[in-house]
């Protein structure tokens, strides 16, 4: 081998590792453009635009040399003075967050179980986890309005135990609702706590209780903040969809449960008026965008913390 291939070596491995590096890096850049970032252009494009009857009129005008630009700002406006709006959006969130409280509540003691059970019986734990995926998303909730109607199978239980004298109201309530959600979406908190936990070192709670912690002192300062990330992982993945969230508040909520899933379905199907529509779905993506990129400074000042 001569000495210029021995010196052009390691320039190709560089250029390889380069190439490998950009298409690592390219590929779902490339996928998050098209799937993502092209539609939601389009949705502000239509929240911006004015309505002719069937057809958006375009935003730039070039007319005699003179470049018109025509925004409508109303929409937006009207998001920020409309207390219609603002009440929606807060019951959102409020909605979510609840949500994401009881899951959390839920998920982490079953979680913490299903870390600590002997590894033989993870699987088969896991996949109990899971079952409820193997069901159509429709179809439980549905079952739900079975189980929870003013003839129902819980209230006809209880009149039948001698309870209850009166079917209880349960269907249509923010009850309803929010049981729906918690259900559904408990599964999304357990799996990045136990993922979590699973990793965590035994040797450290024992080594606490070797200096005088007891179990609860060493569950709160110890196992606690080591999963951190894994609450902060299920929560945002509990959070970011329950925000959007319209089949279960249109299937399982009432009028007292109105959320911006239904109104993005008011305005686009109902007032056919897209442009507000846009303009809603819009202001729900930003209000996503926030916890996700609290939650990426998080991921990032961890990464930091670990490299220090």
């Amino acid at each position: 081998m001569t000495s210029d291939t021995t010196h052009r070596l390691p320039l190709m491995v560089r250029l390889g590792d380069a190439c490998g590096r950009g298409t690592l890096i390219g590929v779902p850049m490339a996928f998050l453009v098209f799937v993502f970032l092209l539609p939601f252009l389009v949705v502000i494009k239509i929240s911006l635009s004015e309505m002719d009857e069937v057809v958006f009129k375009d935003l730039v005008v070039w007319a005699d040399g003179v470049i018109d630009i025509r925004l409508k700002l109303s929409n937006y406006i009207a998001l920020v003075q409309d207390l219609l709006y603002i009440d929606t959006y807060l019951s959102s969130i409020g909605f979510a967050a609840l949500t994401t409280s009881i899951c959390l509540a839920i998920a982490y003691p079953f979680a913490y179980f299903l870390a600590r059970s002997p590894s033989d019986r993870r699987p088969a734990l896991l996949m109990l986890v899971m079952l409820p995926f193997w069901t159509s998303f429709l179809l439980r909730v549905y079952a739900w309005k079975m189980l929870l109607a003013d003839v129902g199978v819980f209230n006809n239980v209880a009149m039948a135990l001698g309870l209850i004298g009166e079917p209880v109201k349960m269907m249509n309530t923010p009850f309803s609702l929010i049981l729906g959600m918690v259900y559904t979406y408990v599964p999304f908190m357990i799996l990045p706590l136990y993922a979590n936990l699973s990793k965590m070192d035994i040797r450290l709670l024992e080594a606490a209780q070797d200096l005088g912690a007891t179990p609860w002192q060493a569950f709160w300062r110890i196992t606690v903040p080591l999963s951190k990330n894994g609450i902060v992982a299920g929560s945002m993945l509990v959070f970011i969809p329950c925000v959007g969230e319209y089949v279960i508040p249109e299937l399982l909520g009432g009028p007292q449960t109105l959320m911006i899933g239904r109104v993005l379905w008011d305005e686009f199907f109902s007032n056919n008026d897209w442009p507000m529509a846009a303009s809603v779905a819009v202001m729900m993506v930003l209000l996503v965008i926030v916890p996700l990129a609290l939650f990426n400074k998080h991921q990032a000042e961890n990464a930091n913390g670990v490299r220090a």
